[in-house]
């Protein structure tokens, strides 16, 4: 098995891209999933546009390990991230008899056609449980398909976790620096990249009525090598006069 195991997101829905809403769902699975030791390698926001969707999926579910999309599977109209999952692998849509059944307990025995588009899943697809509200999620292949409401997809995302490998957890170490711009930090950093090119490295700069600097982020999945960078990384600002 691979140390790295990758997942890429995606996010639909027209109100994202307005910023009538702000999405908060990429942040809480890639935090959930860093745990798992499965990596948040991409992103993307399309709009309800079926073939933006199928596209970017084919595109996602071909590059990395998992997929995980967001929003469009409730029961209005412009809800058609089932249609485009079936449409992407070839299958139809057909509706399941135990979210039907949910349905019609929690609605009196009532499900108009639009409760019933919740009730569509890809042939082949199985149910995500939604422990929160409403139907369940569904996957396929390698794709998990999730309820865009923040709440909702958290409930979801808990039967995700387990149904995916696991590779080693990225580790992480902070140097933060204060006093100093990026243009200072800026040389050290690059050199101890160019000596540990396993890593991950980073600057996220900081400002405020304390000061201003830099927080220098180290990531990877070796810890040895991990506290070696780091020891490196300090010297090397030692050397720049970066205190």
């Amino acid at each position: 098995m691979s140390d790295r195991v990758t997942a890429a997101v995606l996010i639909v829905g027209d109100e994202i891209l307005s910023g009538r809403t702000q999405d908060t769902n990429l942040n809480a699975i890639a935090q959930y999933l860093a745990v798992q030791g499965v990596e948040v390698a991409e992103a993307r926001v399309v709009g309800d546009v079926a073939a933006d969707i199928v596209a970017a999926l084919n595109a996602l579910r071909t590059r990395w390990d998992y997929v995980i999309t967001t929003g469009g599977i409730g029961p209005t109209h412009d809800d058609i991230t089932a249609d485009c999952v079936a449409e992407a692998f070839g299958v139809k849509l057909y509706q399941h008899p135990g979210i039907m059944a949910q349905l019609a307990t929690r609605h009196d025995g009532v499900v108009n056609a639009a409760r019933a588009r919740m009730a569509r899943i890809p042939e082949g697809g199985g149910l995500i449980a939604n422990a929160v509200l409403g139907p369940p999620g569904f996957f396929i292949g390698n794709v998990f398909v999730l309820a865009g409401v923040p709440s909702i997809m958290r409930g979801m995302l808990l039967d995700v976790g387990p149904r995916m490998r696991s590779g080693a957890v990225v580790l992480s170490r902070t140097v933060r620096v204060t006093g100093f711009g990026e243009g200072v930090i800026a040389a050290p950093l690059e050199a101890t990249a160019k000596a540990h090119p396993s890593m991950s490295l980073g600057s996220y700069p900081f400002f405020g009525e304390g000061g201003h600097g830099s927080n220098l982020v180290l990531r990877g999945r070796d810890a040895a090598e991990l506290d070696v960078a780091t020891t490196d990384l300090i010297a090397a600002l030692d050397a720049a006069g970066v205190t």
